[in-house]
Formats: structure tokens, sequence, C-alpha cells
């Protein structure tokens, strides 16, 4: 890499991606192949997927990882394809907005079933074969909605906290096997998720000024994050220079959930 540091445990590392045809998990993607990671990405979208891997010389796992079977034959697939992984990034998930009292089971599930169930899955297939070489880097994109509530995103405030819950617990199991498990809380970023969000919700500017109805204190920093800023957290937590952090949740939102 020319004209910037190469993170120690990035270069040439085996990675997997999930999430990784659009937004968060597109940036993760790109940010660690430009740190000469090798990548595994993993998405239902095959057409956006496909052009990303194409364009990161990636390999390209299409596959919902809701389901148990897809989901650890993409991790099957992805050892195949790049050897032992060393790291993992989970990015996949969904947010359906509404009112709980209003919202209907069905949308209320699918956070259960991607965001925790999906997140779970992924990682209990790519931690096993961790834990046979006694290392290995996991770091999930959950979200500050886990932190503090949000209205008519009830659902997935919940499934988050249940991620974050998820991934400590985790950290604490595969700790003493040399596996690190961290996760990464972004607050409002810059993709087509958070513009579908303001769009359905009728609100934009007070996101970041705030408004006693909605986000109380807004967002100090007046601004919505790059999905660049989450990228370098999770490229931090990958690399060797957390080697001694674990357990550990990096909130990269401005300062929107007042350090909750």
């Amino acid at each position: 890499m020319s004209g910037a540091a190469v993170l120690p445990g990035i270069d040439g590392a085996a990675i997997v991606v999930t999430g990784a045809a659009g937004g968060i998990g597109e940036g993760v993607a790109r940010r660690l192949a430009a740190h000469g990671a090798r990548l595994a990405l993993i998405d239902r979208e095959a057409g956006a997927l496909e052009a990303v891997a194409a364009d990161l010389d990636s390999t390209a796992l299409v596959a919902d990882i809701a389901d148990e079977a897809a989901a650890e034959a993409a991790v099957e697939a992805a050892s195949g394809r790049l050897g032992d992984i060393d790291g993992l990034v989970n990015v996949a998930g969904v947010q359906r907005l509404g009112p709980l009292t209003e919202q209907d089971a069905a949308d209320f599930d699918a956070h259960y079933f991607v965001n925790l169930r999906g997140t779970w899955l992924v990682t209990r297939a790519v931690a096993r074969g961790m834990a046979g070489r006694g290392r290995g880097a996991i770091v999930t994109v959950s979200s500050n909605a886990a932190r503090v509530p949000r209205v008519r995103q009830g659902a997935y405030c919940a499934s988050k906290a249940g991620v974050s819950h998820l991934m400590r617990v985790l950290a604490l199991e595969l700790g003493p096997l040399g596996i690190r498990v961290n996760t990464v809380a972004p607050g409002a970023t810059e993709t087509p998720m958070i513009r579908r969000m303001m769009d359905e919700m009728g609100f934009g500017e007070e996101m970041l000024r705030g408004s006693l109805e909605n986000f109380r204190t807004g967002v100090p920093l007046q601004r919505n994050a790059q999905v660049e800023d989450v990228a370098d957290a999770v490229l931090w937590l990958l690399s060797d220079m957390a080697r001694h952090v674990t357990m550990h949740e990096v909130v990269v939102d401005g300062g929107a959930s007042l350090g909750a």
C-alpha cells in the first residue's frame, strides 16, 4: 500500500464481511481491501454484492444469513477460498420502522432472524474454526440504538441490544481460546438505510439539532457519520493494535447517546 500505513494484522489476513453489498458493510470491505486483507463477502443481494466483490478482487458469497444451512455453507465456502479465517465482521442487518403497538409480527420477527439469529449463526460457524487454531478477531456492527430508546424503532433497538450482549458473552467464552470479540455501535450514518428512515419518519435536521419528541439532544458534533468513520473503528479492532481489547464496544455516534 502506498500513501497510508498498513495496520499490523490486516495485510494478508483472511476476513469475512457480511452485509457487504452496500452501506457500512461495503465501506468496511473497501477499507479492509485497501489495507491488504483477503476478503470473502456475504450478502443476499446478488447483483450489488458481485459488483463490489469484482471491484475489490474478492470472493462473493450470496446467502441469507438467517438460514442456518445457508450461513454455514457460506462460511465453509469462504474457508475453501481463503483458507483459515482470521477475522469476521458482522454487518448484515435490517430495520423496519413502526410503533411497537402497531407493528406486525412479521416485521418484528425480521429483526430477530437477521440481526440477532443471523449474526449468531455466522459467528458460530467462524468461531468454531478459529477455536481450533487458538486465534481470531470478530467485530460486529451493532448500533447506538442498543443503548438508548428510539421512537418507532423498538424492534430494531431490541435486536441490537441483543446483538451487543450476545457479543459480550461470546467474548467471555472465546477469550480463553485466543479469540477477541468486540462491537462497533454507530449512530446515524450516511447510508441508504438512514435515508429511508429519515424519509419514512419525516425528519432530518432535527436528528442533528435535537427534538423533544424524537431525538432529545441530537448529535453534539452536528453531523452524521460517514461509512468510513465506522469502517476505521472496525479496522482498528480487527488489527493487532487492539490485541488486548475484547468485550468492548466502540460508539461512533458523534456523542448522540451521551456516553450511555
